[in-house]
């Protein structure tokens, strides 16, 4: 069973201090398997790899007038953005004992967001090397996952209706030559929220409450 929690836009800050909470119960045996669906006010996030705030183009004035933070946090990954119209997605899963692959587990993550796109008629796949969710050469789906004794947390960004122009302040992921796209740019019309987050928690009970193999 997996309990889905819809919050919202919920603060970066806040979103850390809760996955650090549910990620202590998990490991307790206190919840069972979590996932967080919720939106960030624009942020920077910057994962653990060294070069990633290198990544950031834009000078802080410039972040501070159009009201981006920028947070260091523990995932894997460079440096990305969030924000409104963008769905994040955090699964607190014990991965423990039939699920320890970490490749694996990312590689669901992909395909999750791969079902999500091919609802809506687009042919999403993985690229070679990177990983994430892409449609061609633009990438639709981000992901940067930590893992601490097989409980998992951080997790993906799916861009729904998200400003793209945003992505313009940094290098994207740290990958200078590939595109950033969303839902709504593809379609070349608005999508609800709530009906992506519905198509997603059913791709992630067809995904992860399969037997593994």
């Amino acid at each position: 069973m997996i309990d889905v929690r819809r919050l919202g836009l919920v603060s970066y800050a806040d979103g850390l201090e809760l996955q650090r909470a549910l990620v202590d119960d998990r490991k307790a045996g206190r919840i069972p398997n979590t996932l967080l669906l919720l939106q960030h006010p624009h942020v920077l996030t910057i994962g653990v790899k060294k070069d990633g705030r290198q990544h950031i183009l834009a000078a802080p004035d410039l972040l501070a007038a159009r009201g981006v933070e920028v947070f260091e946090t523990g995932r894997g990954g460079d440096v990305t953005y969030h924000g409104p119209g963008q769905l994040v997605g955090y699964p607190i899963f014990d991965l423990h004992p039939d699920r320890r692959d970490v490749h694996k587990y990312v590689r669901d993550l992909e395909e999750v967001m791969i079902r999500a796109c091919a609802d809506y008629g687009l042919a999403a796949d993985r690229v070679k090397g990177m990983s994430g969710t892409w449609i061609r050469d633009a990438k639709i789906g981000a992901i940067g996952v930590r893992i601490s004794r097989w409980v998992t947390s951080h997790g993906f960004a799916f861009n729904v209706t998200t400003d793209l122009d945003f992505f313009k302040l940094i290098v994207p992921c740290g990958i200078a030559d590939k595109a950033v796209t969303s839902l709504a740019g593809q379609l070349g019309r608005p999508v609800p929220m709530a009906e992506v987050e519905d198509a997603l928690i059913r791709h992630f009970t067809g995904v992860f409450e399969k037997t593994p193999g």
